[in-house]
């Protein structure tokens, strides 16, 4: 009986890691929360993506460490984690991309969510549905939270290539982005946003844009590469 009882007991250990291994982001109301992010709206409809289910899903996964530039989290970033990529609609013209994700932060798992241009993927606005954190405040202020709008993810390659090749670059539009007063309890959650940020416009580079950014991302890597050589580095392509 103990053996049995032994044996149950590491299965239902085994089947929670299991399920905690693929924790997805949803939006909690989709119909009121993308309203609100895109007034216009007539209607939405929500994909979930897989990277066991797309072309080449091994593959852009495997890459995802080396393009966020740490570790992957175990929890929140397996390769079976499902992704809902929501896509608005205003009668039959699609007007904006929404998409989140979890990162973990000091205090709990942060949930960040992208408002986004459907063609130049650029970000419309960028919202905090979950965040648990001293910093809380100061992160989800409008003033903190405006200043990602019109970014997109070639400009978070350009900074990995300007971080490499011309530090504080006037064109590196990233590192301009002001970090609020947080002290030094709210820095790891300031830090955990940014990575969320930057994991979402990968993510949806990789899941909606058919990879419309990775010449940057390219040319990152080999500015990168050439300046620990003591080389030169071409600048990165203008925006198109």
């Amino acid at each position: 009986m103990k053996k049995i009882a032994i044996c149950i007991v590491l299965g239902l250990v085994f089947l929670a890691r299991s399920s905690m291994a693929a924790i997805g982001c949803t939006l909690s109301n989709p119909g009121q929360d993308l309203k609100a992010l895109f007034p216009e709206m007539t209607d939405f409809k929500d994909e979930t993506r897989e990277f066991p289910k797309i072309d080449k899903g091994k593959e852009l996964y495997d890459s995802l460490k080396d393009r966020l530039g740490g570790d992957l989290d175990s929890v929140y970033e397996s390769y079976d984690t499902p992704y809902t990529v929501y896509k608005v609609f205003k009668g039959k013209e699609l007007i904006g991309i929404v998409h989140g994700v979890n990162v973990p932060g000091k205090g709990g798992v942060i949930q960040v969510f992208l408002a986004m241009d459907p063609t130049s993927g650029e970000i419309k606005n960028f919202i905090f549905q979950r965040i648990d954190s001293p910093a809380a405040k100061a992160l989800k202020s409008k003033e903190f939270r405006a200043q990602f709008n019109g970014l997109t993810l070639a400009d978070f390659y350009k900074h990995d290539y300007y971080g490499a090749a011309d530090p504080g670059s006037e064109k590196d539009k990233v590192a301009k982005i002001k970090e609020p007063d947080v002290g030094a309890d709210g820095k790891p959650d300031y830090i955990a946003s940014i990575r969320g940020v930057r994991k979402n416009l990968i993510l949806l580079d990789m899941f909606f844009y058919e990879m419309k950014f990775e010449a940057y991302y390219t040319r990152a890597k080999e500015a990168i590469a050439k300046a620990k050589a003591g080389k030169s580095a071409e600048p990165p392509p203008e925006k198109k």
